[in-house]
């Protein structure tokens, strides 16, 4: 009977233990689906994140290019002056530069390089100013500036001198009337400000070149006397037949 009462005790010991161990097992799968399932949804909350977060990146970079070209566009006016200005800074550069070459005056050859010099500069400030209004401006001067180029190519001495000098003085006296249009009626505000800045330089240009055509012109009114009173001398000095 003892013998008995002792397998059915290790019976219900064993069952107990299978109990339990089967309870464990149980406990474990249910954990690892909560935590695969913990993980799946804190993946799809990351990638919703991060989509909502790209979306959101991409609205903003509509708006900033949509901004940018909105700025870009120029009124007609606006557009004029900038190919205007540009075409003829560039004949400025080019004219100046034959000054240096040609001309029989330290003044005039002096003044050209300053056109070098300061249209160069301006002309670097428009072309930077244009990319940025979305503009192509020309890279090189009109066809009656050309046509003007190959005049005074032609031209040493003396006579460049006066028609270069001559031709820059009414060039500036256009550039000063336009620029201080533009520097008041300018739509766009960037452009009204680089109006505003070089207007200065170009009326000093226009004074520079008016007192150098004058003093110019007075040398040659002076030579050609000298040589017309040589000439007279000369012949009232030649005995008659």
């Amino acid at each position: 009977m003892e013998s008995l009462k002792n397998i059915l005790r290790g019976a219900v010991a064993t069952s107990a233990v299978l109990c339990l161990v089967s309870l464990g097992v149980s406990a474990q799968s249910q954990s690892s689906t909560t935590g695969s399932a913990d993980q799946q949804s804190t993946t799809t909350t990351k990638h919703a994140k991060k989509s909502s977060k790209s979306s959101s990146s991409s609205d903003m970079s509509g708006a900033t290019s949509a901004s940018s070209n909105g700025s870009s566009q120029l009124s007609a006016a606006d557009k004029k002056f900038v190919m205007e200005a540009a075409q003829g800074g560039e004949a400025e550069v080019e004219l100046g530069q034959l000054a240096t070459q040609n001309a029989q005056s330290d003044d005039v050859k002096k003044f050209g390089q300053r056109m070098v010099d300061d249209h160069s500069k301006a002309n670097d400030q428009l072309k930077q100013l244009a990319q940025q209004k979305g503009v192509a401006v020309p890279s090189e001067p009109a066809a009656k500036d050309k046509a003007l180029k190959d005049k005074l190519s032609n031209l040493k001495g003396d006579q460049f001198d006066k028609m270069y000098m001559s031709h820059m003085v009414m060039d500036h006296k256009k550039d000063v009337a336009e620029f201080k249009k533009e520097s008041t009626s300018a739509k766009d505000n960037d452009l009204k400000n680089w109006a505003s800045q070089t207007l200065p330089t170009l009326q000093d240009h226009l004074k520079e070149a008016q007192q150098i055509a004058s003093t110019e012109k007075g040398a040659s009114a002076t030579s050609g006397k000298s040589k017309a009173k040589k000439s007279s001398d000369t012949a009232s000095m030649t005995p008659k037949q």
